[in-house]
C-alpha cells in the first residue's frame, strides 16, 4: 500500500515538472515588464562594468599582458561612454515626449469643452476663441453682440 502511493506521487510529481517543458505553447508574444529600451541600455551599461571588472582583476592577477589589457581597457571604455551618451538622449526623448504628452492632453480636454453659442458664427460655423463682434473666418455680425 505504501508502495503504491509513493509510485502515484512520483509520477504524479513527474508529471507536474514535465508538462511545462513538453507542452506545445508559445510565449504570448508580450515583452516582461523591465524590457524598456532604457532598460536594455542599462544591463548593456551594466555587463560593460562587469567585462572592465573581470578584466582589470585578470590584469592584477598576471593573466593577460599589458598590451591586451591596455586595448580591451580602451575598447571596453568606449563601448561605455557610447552606451551612456545614447541612455541620455533617450531620457531626453522620453522626457521630450511626456511634455508632448501633456500638451496634447490638455488640448483635448480644452477642445471638449463646449463652446458658448455665443463664440459660433451663424453664417458659416466658425468657433471663435473669444466673444468677438464679427466673425474672424467670414467676417459676419455674431449674433447678440450690439
Amino acid at each position: 500500500m505504501l508502495l503504491g502511493i509513493a509510485i502515484v506521487m512520483l509520477l504524479g510529481l513527474a508529471v507536474f515538472v514535465a508538462a511545462p517543458l513538453l507542452s506545445a505553447q508559445t510565449s504570448s508574444g508580450t515583452l516582461p515588464v523591465d524590457v524598456t529600451p532604457l532598460g536594455d541600455l542599462k544591463r548593456r551599461r551594466l555587463v560593460v562594468y562587469e567585462n572592465l571588472k573581470d578584466l582589470e582583476f585578470e590584469y592584477q592577477s598576471g593573466k593577460i599582458d599589458r598590451q591586451d589589457y591596455e586595448s580591451l581597457k580602451t575598447n571596453y571604455l568606449g563601448e561605455a561612454a557610447a552606451l551612456m551618451a545614447t541612455t541620455r538622449q533617450a531620457e531626453e526623448l522620453k522626457e521630450k515626449e511626456a511634455v508632448i504628452e501633456r500638451e496634447v492632453t490638455a488640448r483635448r480636454a480644452l477642445r471638449r469643452q463646449p463652446r458658448s453659442p455665443q463664440y459660433v458664427c451663424l453664417k458659416c460655423g466658425f468657433e471663435n476663441p473669444v466673444p468677438v463682434k464679427f466673425c474672424g473666418e467670414c467676417g459676419a455680425r455674431i449674433a447678440g453682440k450690439s
